[in-house]
C-alpha cells in the first residue's frame, strides 16, 4: 500500500534530496550497455537489482547525512510502451518491470526510512520521444499513451509519479491528466535549452501557466531538470508567481548544450563545487526550491557538493 500518496511530506516544508544522473553513472562510470539509454532493464536480473540498490544507497547515506528526506525515483524513465517495444518486451512484462520496480524502491525504503526522514516512492517516467526533441503529440495522445505506465505505477506501492525531462506543454498536460485520473500525486520537470526555454521556444512560464489552466492546477510542482544552471537561472522571476510552482532542481553537470552533449562520446562532469553553489544561490531567491538532486552527467560527488552548499540552511524534513 503506497504510504504518502494522499500526502506528500515535500509539500509540508523540509528538506529532500534524490539522486543523480543514473543512466550516465551506469554508462560512463560503471561500464554498463544500457540500450536505448534504458535503465529499467537492469530489473531483469539479481545482479542488476544488486547494482541499483548499491547506487541508490550512495545517495540515502547522503540524506541521512543532512538529516533531509528523500525521493526516491524508479529507474523506469524509458519504462514506457514505445521503448518498451524496441527493446523487447511485452505488455505484461513492460507491467512488471513498472510494479517491480517500486517494490525494489519500498524495500530500500523499509531499511531506511527514519522518524523525521520521509522516504517518497516516485514512479520515473521520461517522455514518449526524445528527451532532446519536441515532442508530436497532442494532449490527448499523450494522455492516453503514458495511461499504460501511469496505470503500472497506481496498482504498485509508488507515492507519486515524476514525469521528467519533458520538453513539450501537450505532452506534459496529458500526463498530468492521466496521472489525476487515476487518484495519483504528479510532478512535472521540465528540461530547457541554452535561452532558458524549451526546445519548442516556450518561456517556463508559459508552460507552467498553461499546464496549471488546463489541468486545473492538478500538478503537485514542477521541476526543472536536464540543464545547467546558467542556461535557466537568469528566466527564472523569483519574484512571479508561476516560480513558486517550482519546488525542485536536477541540473546538469554540464554546460554543453543539448546537442553537444548528443555528440559527445565522453562524459562531462563539469565541478560539483560550482554546481553547488549555483543551487544555493538559487534557493537564496526561491526559497520554495526544497528537492535537490543531479542529471547527466551528475553522480553522488555533486548531489553531496549540492547538499553541502544548501542543505545546511534549510530546516530537516518533516
Amino acid at each position: 500500500m503506497a504510504k504518502y500518496r494522499h500526502s506528500l511530506p515535500q509539500l509540508k516544508g523540509g528538506a529532500f534530496v534524490t539522486d543523480g544522473g543514473m543512466e550516465t553513472t551506469f554508462i560512463f562510470h560503471d561500464g554498463l550497455q544500457l540500450p536505448h539509454f534504458a535503465s529499467f532493464v537492469m530489473m531483469a536480473s539479481e545482479e542488476g537489482r544488486d547494482r541499483l540498490r548499491a547506487y541508490y544507497r550512495r545517495y540515502l547515506d547522503i540524506a541521512r547525512k543532512h538529516g533531509a528526506g528523500f525521493i526516491l525515483d524508479s529507474p523506469t524513465w524509458r519504462a514506457s510502451p514505445d521503448w518498451a517495444e524496441k527493446l523487447g518486451y511485452t505488455p505484461d512484462a513492460l507491467h512488471d518491470a513498472n510494479v517491480q520496480s517500486i517494490a525494489l524502491l519500498a524495500g530500500l525504503r523499509e531499511r531506511h526510512e527514519e522518524p523525521g526522514r520521509p522516504i517518497v516512492l516516485s514512479g520515473a517516467m521520461g517522455p514518449r520521444g526524445d528527451g532532446y526533441k519536441a515532442g508530436r503529440m497532442n494532449a490527448a495522445e499523450a494522455e492516453d499513451y503514458h495511461s499504460v505506465q501511469i496505470g503500472s505505477f497506481a496498482e504498485s506501492d509508488a507515492d507519486m509519479i515524476s514525469a521528467v525531462t519533458l520538453n513539450n506543454i501537450d505532452e506534459a498536460i496529458g500526463i498530468a491528466r492521466a496521472a489525476s485520473a487515476r487518484d495519483m500525486p504528479c510532478v512535472i520537470s521540465f528540461t530547457v535549452e541554452t535561452d532558458g526555454k524549451l526546445v519548442t521556444g516556450r518561456s517556463m512560464q508559459e508552460v507552467i501557466e498553461t499546464t496549471d489552466a488546463a489541468t486545473g492546477g492538478s500538478v503537485a510542482y514542477y521541476m526543472i531538470n536536464c540543464a545547467h544552471p546558467t542556461h535557466f537561472a537568469e528566466a527564472l522571476d523569483h519574484r512571479a508567481g508561476w516560480t513558486k510552482r517550482i519546488h525542485g532542481l536536477r541540473a546538469n553537470a554540464s554546460r554543453m548544450s543539448h546537442a553537444e552533449l548528443d555528440d559527445s562520446e565522453t562524459l562531462d562532469a563539469g565541478d560539483p563545487v560550482d554546481l553547488g553553489q549555483r543551487y544555493r544561490e538559487l534557493m537564496q531567491r526561491m526559497p520554495q526550491i526544497r528537492i535537490v538532486g543531479g542529471c547527466c552527467g551528475t553522480d553522488h560527488r555533486h548531489v553531496a557538493a549540492i547538499c553541502e552548499a544548501c542543505l545546511p540552511a534549510l530546516p530537516s524534513a518533516a
